[in-house]
């Protein structure tokens, strides 16, 4: 199931390279954040169409359009992600306080144990706050459902918590792995092309910075709008596999 998942989604993200283009040139403008909004909004699209297909279906791109919607539904997201990530910051901020009171070993004690809640505190609060996302979306977008805990504990319940987070780790490796791998052959190429001006006496200094700016060009346009929607496409799916 879990690469089904992947496959479907790998696929699924290279359906349309204009979209791709347009997100990575959004993405340019993110720290306006009205364009950060708008991509957000668009990977709740494709989480939103996920939630509503199946597995190794037909689903199509989600369309760019309607944006005052894509900024709203963005923005919600953002609310959703912060209030779930508040819990594990808070259990944290209480055990930073109380450690702060004592001195030595006992101080040292509350605040590993305090970063061991934290960090279990987190990893739900991750799962659930994309649950809730999915929830959201395949209940009409109703802001409420994400925060329907209850509801989106037997989500999680149903899918299984094993699966869930054995899921988006492999999606962390896969998102890291596609990163690498491209970055890497891109600069190996232009290496290869400089070492070879160097032995032929000519300065490929330029040759350098030609392919570290194709490296960032390629990551901002294609690579990274890809990952992004390969992410939510998957997310999305897993939701699914309750239904």
């Amino acid at each position: 199931m879990i690469l089904d998942i992947y496959k479907d989604s790998l696929e699924y993200s290279a359906k349309d390279w204009k979209t791709l283009i347009i997100l990575g040139v959004i993405s340019i403008f993110s720290f306006l954040l009205l364009p950060a909004f708008l991509i957000t909004g668009y990977n709740y699209r494709v989480i939103n169409t996920a939630v509503h297909g199946i597995i190794n279906g037909r689903d199509p791109m989600p369309e760019f359009d309607g944006i005052i919607d894509m900024f709203i539904d963005g923005v919600k997201i953002v609310v959703v992600q912060i209030v779930y990530l508040l819990v594990p910051v808070v259990i944290f901020l209480i055990f930073a306080l109380v450690a702060s009171q004592l001195i030595g070993v006992a101080s040292t004690a509350i605040m590993l144990i305090g970063s061991l809640i934290a960090f279990v505190a987190l990893v739900i609060s991750c799962l659930m706050s994309q649950m809730g996302i999915c929830h959201m979306a395949y209940n009409d977008g109703a802001l409420s459902k994400a925060f329907a805990i209850s509801e989106i504990k037997e989500v999680i319940d149903e899918i299984g918590w094993f699966e869930c987070i054995i899921t988006y780790v492999g999606l962390i490796i896969i998102t890291v792995v596609l990163s690498l791998v491209v970055t890497t052959i891109i600069g190996l190429i232009f290496t290869v092309f400089g070492l070879s001006g160097f032995a032929l006496g000519v300065d490929a200094s330029g040759i350098f910075a030609l392919g570290a700016l194709i490296n960032i060009l390629i990551t901002t346009f294609i690579v990274g709008p890809y990952l992004s929607i390969f992410n939510s496409r998957s997310i999305g799916l897993l939701y699914t596999t309750q239904i």
